[in-house]
């Protein structure tokens, strides 16, 4: 028998092409298509708002960014639109909410407002969080992040939001936030790709593994990354949606099909009655989030209940860029990252191009 998956092609943003479909054989499949961003079902986050996922997104908010820069040196645009334009508002207070904040507002105080002199008093930022920000973090760095941010420029603002337009937000309280740039960034959940597919599930909808990353039911087919998570039939606590945690399951699994086809069992069902010998086992290495102004957090504990080292300021802020520097892929990259940051420090950021 020839197992085989259909698949069909996706592109998104500016450049998306119509798909096609084709059909692959296999004999082990993995499952790793990420998760999507989590929008609570509020209606007009999706149409209006930019999220923070995928290169594209990068692009998109760059370019939204600069041309209400541009719109707003008009001639005739009023007060009012104008600092509508040149609000950026982020909604979510996590680790990528608040890291994107930081830098944002570093990239306006020293770069946009020494080149758009006629900004300086309407461009601003503002952090949307329905309770703390940084919830994960210990409370000492929480407070210190909070103290950080307010001093760099960013607003911050605790609600919930209920409705988007295209101009503005509206939050549970009443409250209308106008704006120019929205970002989006409150967590990812399971795709409509993983919930359509009729596999056994986690909570919170992702594809249920067991404790060898393997899809009970369906032989030869495993899950890693946010697409999966422990069923509870094995006890086992929900797996955070990290990076960390997809590239601790990537090489695991690696290992586990290495000694897999070792043992002659490569082939589509041949590993049936194989043991597989010791299961994933994760253990979490700490957090880290930049809040901008050459500062961060770095915090080692093993769960927010547990005991561990915790760091703020520059010297967690160049453990950060370290940490990051060791994970980029190769060496040529890692070299591309430096000289873009020591370029960035001395010369300021490139506003010339959208």
């Amino acid at each position: 028998m020839v197992f085989q998956v259909l698949c069909e092609t996706v592109t998104e943003g500016a450049q998306a092409l119509e798909p096609w479909k084709f059909k692959i054989s296999y004999d082990k499949l993995v499952i790793a298509c990420g998760a999507q961003a989590r929008t609570f079902g509020i209606h007009g986050v999706a149409e209006n708002a930019i999220f923070l996922r995928e290169v594209h997104h990068a692009q998109e908010i760059r370019k939204k960014l600069l041309l209400n820069l541009m719109l707003s040196d008009v001639p005739g645009v009023t007060e009012e639109e104008k600092r509508r334009l040149l609000h950026c508002v982020v909604v979510g207070g996590g680790p990528t909410g608040v890291e994107f904040s930081g830098e944002l507002s570093d990239f306006i105080m020293r770069d946009v407002r020494r080149k758009y002199a006629h900004v300086k008093d309407y461009i601003h930022v503002t952090l949307i969080e329905a309770s703390e920000i940084l919830s994960s973090f210990d409370d000492r760095l929480r407070h210190y992040a909070t103290k950080q941010l307010v001093k760099s420029g960013v607003h911050l603002v605790r609600g919930i939001v209920k409705d988007v337009q295209p101009e503005k937000l509206i939050l549970t309280d009443g409250a209308e936030v106008p704006y120019g740039l929205l970002v989006w960034s409150t967590g990812v959940g399971a795709s409509p790709f993983v919930k359509s597919i009729d596999l056994p599930k986690s909570p919170g909808g992702r594809i249920g593994v067991d404790e060898w990353l393997r899809v009970p039911g369906v032989e030869d087919v495993f899950a890693i990354g946010d697409c999966s998570g422990f069923l509870e039939s094995t006890g086992k606590p929900v797996l955070p949606t990290l990076a960390q945690v997809a590239e601790r399951q990537g090489k695991y699994l690696a290992r586990l099909l290495n000694e897999i086809g070792k043992q002659g069992g490569g082939r589509a069902k041949k590993a049936k009655d194989m043991e597989l010998g010791d299961p994933f086992v994760y253990r979490h290495l700490g957090s880290m989030a930049t809040i901008g102004r050459y500062k961060a957090l770095v915090d080692l504990r093993q769960s927010k209940e547990a005991r561990g080292l915790s760091l703020a300021g520059f010297g967690s802020w160049f453990i950060w860029r370290s940490a990051y520097l060791t994970r980029v892929i190769s060496w040529r990259n890692r070299f591309y990252v430096a000289v873009n940051w020591l370029t960035t420090l001395i010369f300021g950021r490139d506003l010339t191009r959208i």
